[in-house]
């Protein structure tokens, strides 16, 4: 399994932060945000890695990463997004990367308390298709800030994005799995009224084929991108309870 990670966007919610730096250079406690998810998926045993960002900042990720060595990675492999058009087509990127294998893809901005690999090792074990990470929120008002999952019993029906109200209390995390059929998923997406090719769009896709698997996250998740406020929140979790823990 190959491992995508997505570092790029404008960082608008994070100014004036940004305005200096690419929002996952942004240190988390005593290091870069983007060595979290670099750690989490090399410590689930994904040792080829691609980082993808953009922007006036995007060789400072080289100075950082190098040759990825330092950092555990086996193989380290750059792509850059010339404008921002959505998680989607940033992942559209790494299409050679992955070479028909299946893919583990990461927003570096989100943290989690506790090691994913026992979620990379149930994707390995399905045979197609594509797996989400569902996180419980149980503070409704942010749920309506979030992707949300529709349930019906125990399967989910589809991802509603931002609802007003939400479906259930179990937010779509940044952390997606998928078979080598997502690159021809991506290429039939209609942008959104953003004008991007939409993650969501790609999930409910699989959702619809009866293909998609999830996970329920034991501990706490963090999106640290998603405010000024919530960047030292995560903050304040990782300095007190760390991150990735086994």
């Amino acid at each position: 399994m190959k491992g995508v990670i997505l570092a790029g966007g404008s960082g608008t919610r994070m100014k004036p932060l940004t305005s200096i730096t690419n929002k996952h250079l942004l240190p988390i406690y005593d290091r870069p945000m983007v060595t979290y998810a670099i750690e989490a998926m090399v410590n689930s045993g994904i040792s080829e890695i691609m980082v993808v960002t953009g922007g006036t900042h995007a060789g400072e990720f080289l100075r950082l990463l190098g040759n990825g060595e330092p950092w555990g990675i086996g193989r380290l492999t750059y792509a850059y997004q010339e404008k921002p058009g959505g998680i989607a087509e940033a992942l559209g990127l790494a299409e050679r990367f992955v070479d028909r294998e299946k893919v583990a893809v990461m927003l570096a901005d989100n943290i989690f308390e506790r090691s994913i690999a026992g979620i990379v090792s149930n994707f390995e074990a399905q045979s197609a298709g594509a797996r989400i990470v569902l996180s419980k929120v149980d503070d409704a008002s942010h749920l309506k800030s979030l992707g949300v999952a529709v349930f019906d019993g125990e399967k989910v029906t589809g991802i509603i994005e931002k609802p007003e109200e939400p479906p259930s209390p179990f937010a779509v995390t940044g952390v997606y799995f998928y078979d080598s059929s997502v690159f021809e998923v991506i290429s039939h997406l209609v942008p959104s009224g953003r004008g991007e090719l939409e993650i969501t769009d790609v999930n409910n896709h699989y959702i619809r084929q009866g293909s998609m698997g999830y996970d329920i996250l034991d501990g706490y998740w963090g999106d640290a991108g998603e405010s000024i406020d919530a960047y030292y929140q995560v903050n304040d979790f990782v300095r007190t309870h760390g991150a990735n823990k086994g």
